[in-house]
């Protein structure tokens, strides 16, 4: 509704037509295109979301199985007692669907504690526990954090590792650890986003495996090396089904 000045009279009059210039006007194509365009950004969204797990039934996964006790020069040792990789009833621990600790000692008498724990989905719910967080959560200070490659097979790429050195009282814990995503060893928490999102994008959830090997008792530099074979032994005892769990692929395409 408009008013409208009459210039001869003087008087104001009322139009009752509604101004409907072009530029006001929106034509039904675009009403349409707009609809299809929401309802394609629906049905994408809905595509992208990750529904497939990777992880391989219960039935098909045992650890304890998995870990022979004795390989190479390296014998089982009971009753360790190892930093645990998530406190009970725990969020982290709610991730670990299974988990193996165990001691081994070889024929010099070094000492190597070993933890694997296994988690069938790395959604960013749910992570697995780095022992950059779960030492100082028992009480530890973690320095000289760095990463390295460890080369254990001539016919496979070195294996990312990072390590670090916990200390609590006089106790000195040297530490390397990796983590599996999918079907890739992730050398850091950026590394292991980019993973996750390639597989998202495949509609993926890929499951996750921290392998962490540590000693204590002995220096830093003779730790390393004493870990270094360990690492190498017990991958070389592996069958390949053992080895794709504890490494993955590493030519793996999604390998950044």
């Amino acid at each position: 509704m408009t008013q409208v000045l009459d210039c001869r009279n003087g008087k104001v009059t009322t139009n009752e037509a509604v101004d409907q210039s072009p530029a006001m006007r929106i034509h039904p194509l675009h009403i349409w295109l707009a609809s299809a365009a929401i309802l394609l950004s629906a049905v994408l969204a809905h595509r992208l979301i990750p529904t497939k797990l990777m992880a391989p039934t219960s039935q098909t996964l045992d650890l304890e199985r998995l870990v022979a006790r004795q390989f190479g020069e390296w014998s089982f040792v009971p009753g360790l007692k190892l930093v645990d990789a998530a406190e009970p009833d725990s969020l982290a621990r709610k991730l670990y669907s299974m988990e193996l600790a165990r001691g081994y000692k070889d024929a010099s008498g070094h000492l190597v504690m070993l933890l694997v724990a296994y988690g069938p989905s790395q959604l960013d719910q749910l992570q697995l526990h780095r022992p950059e967080i779960c030492y100082p959560a028992a009480g530890f200070r973690v320095k000289h954090v760095f990463r390295t490659q460890l080369s254990y097979r001539d016919d496979a790429p070195a294996l990312k590792i990072t390590r670090l050195t916990a200390y609590r009282g006089e106790r000195v814990e040297p530490v390397s650890y990796w983590m599996r995503v999918g079907g890739v060893v992730a050398s850091g928490i950026v590394d292991r986003q980019i993973i996750k999102l390639k597989y998202g994008l495949r509609g993926m959830i890929p499951d996750g495996v921290l392998v962490r090997v540590s000693t204590v008792g002995v220096a830093e530099d003779t730790a390393f090396r004493v870990q270094n074979k360990f690492i190498r032994d017990l991958l070389g005892a592996l069958d390949s089904e053992g080895l794709k769990f504890f490494v993955g692929n590493p030519l793996s395409k999604d390998s950044t």
